[in-house]
This record gives C-alpha cells, sequence and structure tokens, in this order.
C-alpha cells in the first residue's frame, strides 16, 4: 500500500504543479455525465493496470488489486478535497493525510 499511496503522491505532485488546468479539466467533466463514466472507466483501468505493476509476483491478485482500488480510492478522497477546498493543503499532501485517515480507520484508532 505505501508504494501505491507513493505513486499517487507523485502524481498529485505533477498535478499540483497543473492546479489551474485539472481545475479546468474537472470542471468540463462534473458538468457531463458522459465525462464522469469515463473518467470513472479510467480510473478502474488506472486501477487494474497499476495491480499488475506494483505488486510482487507472491502478492495474489486479489489483494493486489484490493490494494490498487484502495490507491484509486483515496486519490479521489483526496482530489475532490484538493478541487474543492483549494486553501487547503497540497495535493500530495491531502494524499498522505487521506491514506492516514484509512490506516486510523481501519486499525481501529480514531483520528
Amino acid at each position: 500500500m505505501d508504494v501505491v499511496v507513493a505513486a499517487f503522491e507523485t502524481a498529485a505532485a505533477v498535478l499540483q504543479e497543473r492546479r489551474e488546468s485539472a481545475l479546468q479539466r474537472q470542471v468540463v467533466i462534473s458538468a457531463n455525465a458522459e465525462l464522469r463514466e469515463r473518467e470513472l472507466i479510467k480510473l478502474a483501468l488506472l486501477g487494474a493496470a497499476l495491480a499488475r505493476r506494483v505488486a510482487p509476483p507472491s502478492v495474489p491478485d486479489t489483494a493486489a488489486s484490493l490494494t490498487a482500488d484502495t490507491g484509486i480510492a483515496i486519490f479521489r478522497a483526496a482530489f475532490e478535497a484538493w478541487v474543492t477546498r483549494p486553501k487547503q493543503r497540497a495535493f500530495p499532501q491531502l494524499i498522505r493525510d487521506s491514506f492516514d485517515e484509512l490506516k486510523a480507520v481501519t486499525s481501529g484508532a480514531s483520528s
């Protein structure tokens, strides 16, 4: 999971540098149902590709898919926070914060 989150933090750093373009793109996607559907498909394909690329051969396919899908969910939550609350933290930090929140919830700790 740490490898997946690190990959998304790297991607987020690139997007952070292109914030205005990313925001404009999101406005267009949000306003169009077909584009929202395409975005979900892209994220699903990204998750599948990520599962194959970052998981060591010893990791079962199901575990690799769950890890990649969780990474996608973390990315989506952080992206939503980044575009809706622009004065908040930088996008890579929001990725890390989302991951930390998930770890706290799944370990039974409160945040």
